[in-house]
């Protein structure tokens, strides 16, 4: 059996989830037929489909016409007509085991033998899915989060029986259709991101129903305290506090007797206009940071982590693919293995041992694979090794956990790499680029290049979940990594597309270039938090837009687009997105083969000029040229000019 090539792709379900996968897969370039049991189903699906397109195509997110993609999806109510020449069947039907037996003994009887079988299950086992399928082996989770269109992450699940070749052909798919892929190695309830998610959620309404903590103070703890999108209780009413219990209940797990409460009262949360919170009487969630003083976040956490350490002991899934699970599943600041690390493993048992000992509850029985970390001295960032391996402290460019960056061909090529929250720069994104810029050996850069990962921003603006728990002095010094950049001894390029905001556009202004994507937009929104820019971006605004411009920028806090921002100088071009690599090469390609000693030189002169007298700035102009005049490779460029050939700079 090979699934070397995927070509055709038969999606069975044509609700939210099953038009978005066909959506996504029609993006990526597949030919799609998307099928329901009814016509209706099918040409709601559809049309879903085409606004979501249509909206996608007005913010310039498409590479080809909406129109395009459109083609390449089919519809029909006849399963073996949608099957029948597929190469991958992904079934979307609801969460019901008979029903996806039905669809699959269906399956066995007219898609090709050949044919991949994926399940998008988010609650059932994948095992118990195939069990009537004569070659289990070619059948796997592929489990897309809603809305497939926004969400990048899917989990690719082994069952019992699932091969590595059906395995990693999914996987692989998964990355041809631009999202991240997981794998989920054992067919274990609730897979990755709901194993994690659960106790994040059940642990706070445990300590409410024990009176140990209330709903506001819990929800303003995590989410202000420790930075998490949302609040537990306010992540439970928006999916429904029903469906938690009922996976709880299914599972054979205690329920908590709030939850509970909520259940048998049938206030489910903001689907029935009540749940933790009020939402028809009500203001909803109305937590602020300052309520929750006094909530147990470790007690949480701790939890959290103990489910991580169950997940990477019993092989289910690596620590590297828990925390991108987190991060892209659940929109977590950082991964929950990182973080466990960051608070020591040490704490987290300690933690557990103690709740443990005073409760007697084995919810809070630490899991042997933590035990085993903390015996051997892995205990976290400080030890050297955790749950991941920090090198014993030794640094390189494959050690930050927020950028990535490598060289070649003389350019350090650095992405932000949060792209869950568009992004954002966090204080440890910050400290990462930073430390990158302060410490990277410079000899074999002749520039540097910074772009955002995802397809939505370079940089949104700040993240602001630490606003609530920041001292007002730790504010006022600008940020180093901006300076760090701003000084670093070669030139640094922006590679702008989409979102440039706030500490985003802090960020770019002090890159000395910055190329932008027609798409792209611009803007300093800090006013409409009640704050100004933090990160020098109020006088670097002044430098490159002067007064007027800059002014309207910050006071008025509104967004301006790629083609005006070249306008006004504050990009040096704006590009449809076909032409933006090749834009960015055309301006790398002469800073790198530029001569380095004279654009370190130009750039420290004119960076320092700015804020010097014209008479001082002619100055180091003229200390400038002197230091440059005996070079090696200005001989070579003048040598050069007189051959009518390149030069070959050395940088010496």
């Amino acid at each position: 059996m090979s699934y070397d090539t995927i070509g055709r792709v038969a999606v069975l379900g044509a609700g939210n989830m099953g038009h978005g996968i066909a959506e996504v897969t029609a993006m990526a370039g597949y030919d799609v037929t998307m099928r329901d049991i009814e016509p209706e189903l099918v040409e709601d699906g559809y049309e879903g489909i085409a606004w979501s397109l249509e909206k996608l195509e007005e913010k310039d997110r498409l590479e080809e016409p909406a129109d395009e993609i459109l083609d390449r999806i089919e519809t029909t109510t006849d399963l073996e007509a949608a099957v029948a020449d597929a190469d991958l069947v992904v079934e979307a039907a609801p969460e019901n085991l008979e029903l996806k037996h039905d669809i699959f003994r269906d399956l066995e009887r007219y898609a090709d033998e050949d044919a991949l079988l994926a399940t998008n299950t988010s609650s059932l086992p994948i095992t118990d899915v195939a069990e009537v399928v004569d070659a289990p082996e070619r059948v796997l989770g592929l489990h897309f989060f809603n809305p497939p269109v926004k969400m990048d992450l899917v989990e690719v699940i082994y069952g019992a029986e699932t091969s590595g070749a059906a395995a990693e052909a999914g996987y692989e798919w998964v990355e041809s259709i631009d999202k991240t892929p997981i794998y989920v190695r054992k067919d274990v309830r609730g897979f990755v991101v709901n194993t994690i998610v659960g106790p994040f959620i059940g642990e706070p309404a445990w300590m409410v129903s024990e009176g140990d903590a209330d709903v506001r103070q819990a929800d303003a703890a995590m989410a202000h305290g420790r930075g998490y999108p949302m609040g537990p209780f306010e992540l439970a009413d928006l999916t429904g506090i029903d469906v938690g219990y009922h996976v709880r209940k299914e599972a054979g797990d205690d329920i908590p007797p709030i939850m509970e409460e909520k259940v048998q009262a049938e206030e489910f949360g903001k689907k029935t206009g009540k749940g933790f919170y009020g939402y028809e009487e009500g203001d909803g969630p109305d937590y602020e940071p300052g309520d929750g003083e006094g909530f147990d976040t470790l007690q949480v956490e701790a939890r959290m982590i103990n489910r991580a350490a169950y997940l990477v002991g019993e092989d289910v899934a690596t620590p590297e693919a828990i925390d991108i699970g987190v991060r892209l599943g659940l929109g977590f600041p950082e991964g929950i293995c990182r973080r466990a690390d960051k608070i020591g493993l040490e704490t987290v048992l300690e933690t557990l041992e103690t709740q443990l000992e005073e409760t007697g509850d084995d919810r809070f029985e630490p899991h042997s694979h933590l035990r085993e970390l903390v015996e051997e001295g892995k205990t976290g960032e400080d030890a050297g090794a955790g749950f991941h391996d920090y090198g014993g402290g030794e640094g390189g460019l494959d050690s930050y956990r927020y950028l990535n960056a490598e060289i070649e061909d003389g350019v350090l090529a650095v992405e932000l790499d949060r792209p869950e929250r568009m992004n954002a720069l966090s204080a440890d994104l910050l400290e990462e680029i930073d430390d990158l810029f302060s410490t990277v050996d410079t000899n074999e850069i002749r520039c540097a290049t910074i772009e955002g990962t995802g397809d939505r921003a370079f940089s949104a603006g700040a993240d602001i979940t630490g606003f609530g728990s920041l001292e007002p002095t730790d504010a006022m010094d600008v940020t180093p990594a901006f300076e760090t950049v701003n000084d670093f001894p070669r030139p640094v390029v922006a590679k702008i597309d989409g979102y440039c905001l706030g500490a985003g556009l802090e960020l770019a202004l002090a890159c000395d270039l910055r190329l932008a994507t027609k798409r792209s937009s611009f803007g300093a929104p800090e006013i409409g938090l009640g704050l100004i820019p933090g990160g020098g971006g109020t006088q670097r605004l002044l430098r490159v837009l002067g007064e007027t411009r800059a002014k309207e920028l910050v006071f008025r806090g509104n967004h301006i687009d790629a083609e005006r921002a070249a306008d006004w100088g504050l990009a040096n071009r704006a590009v449809d997105r076909d032409e933006f690599d090749e834009t960015v090469e055309a301006f790398v390609d002469d800073l790198r083969n530029g001569p380095p000693l004279g654009l370190e030189v130009a750039k420290k002169v004119m960076n320092r000029g700015e804020d010097a007298s014209l008479e001082a700035a002619l100055a180091m102009e003229s200390q400038g040229f002197g230091l440059l005049i005996g070079t090696d490779d200005v001989r070579e460029g003048t040598a050069a000019f007189a051959e009518d050939r390149e030069p070959e700079f050395e940088g010496e």
